[in-house]
């Protein structure tokens, strides 16, 4: 499935500025061609400010359907157009780069991730992840580490792009599971309790990024 005229797209810039690279923009689709979409200028969705586009800006995408599923899929900028307004062209994705992401069935992939975790103890510890998703994670620690089934934990997940910029997640989420492993570590299964939509994202875009790694091997 592809985007139609008049269809708003959701994206963010790849940039070596965390802050930067965090922010969410929007435009609305003017026009399709063969090759890619002619889009008028973005705005900042959070105060409404456009946004000027340079040529070759690399932009990790996404757009809802009607059934409130989000689409995601990478592009760049291609060039301009002087219209009424001026359009920026980006480049338009095979519909095999393009991922679903439901809304109760996230994206997930194996990764090993930094990430530091806080128990209701205040007992804190720093560990690698086993796989990673829009919907929860899970990690493997030290046997030593006082967790259990049903504890909320306080983690920050580090999370680095294909761009080499490095973004940081926080969230709250919930131990659904551990398994007891031969080595006389744990691996711990958690879903998110707590995290907000743009920490949430951060964490998607990364799966759709390694998922087309993985596919492009």
């Amino acid at each position: 499935m592809l985007p139609k005229i008049n269809q708003t797209l959701f994206f963010q810039i790849a940039s070596s500025d965390e802050a930067e690279a965090a922010i969410e923009y929007k435009a609305r689709i003017a026009e399709v061609l063969d090759e890619g979409f002619l889009i008028e200028n973005p705005i900042n969705s959070q105060n409404g400010r456009m946004k000027r586009m340079f040529l070759g800006d690399e932009l990790s995408v996404y757009f809802v359907s009607e059934d409130g599923i989000k689409h995601f899929f990478n592009s760049h900028v291609l060039g301009f157009r002087e219209d009424v307004v001026k359009l920026v062209k980006i480049r338009r994705p095979e519909l095999d780069q393009i991922t679903k992401v439901q809304r109760r069935n996230f994206l997930r992939v194996a990764a090993e991730l930094e990430i530091a975790v806080k128990t209701p103890e205040q007992v804190r510890f720093v560990t690698l992840t086993d796989d990673v998703g829009g919907g929860g994670i899970s990690f493997i620690c030290d046997g030593k580490w006082p967790i259990s089934q049903g504890q909320v934990l306080e983690c920050w997940l580090l999370v680095p792009y294909k761009n080499g910029s490095i973004e940081h997640a926080s969230f709250n989420a919930e131990i659904v599971r551990i398994v007891n492993l031969e080595t006389g570590r744990n691996q711990a299964m958690i879903k998110f309790a707590g995290i907000n939509d743009s920490d949430r994202q951060r964490i998607i875009r990364y799966c759709f990024e390694r998922q087309l790694e993985f596919r492009n091997r």
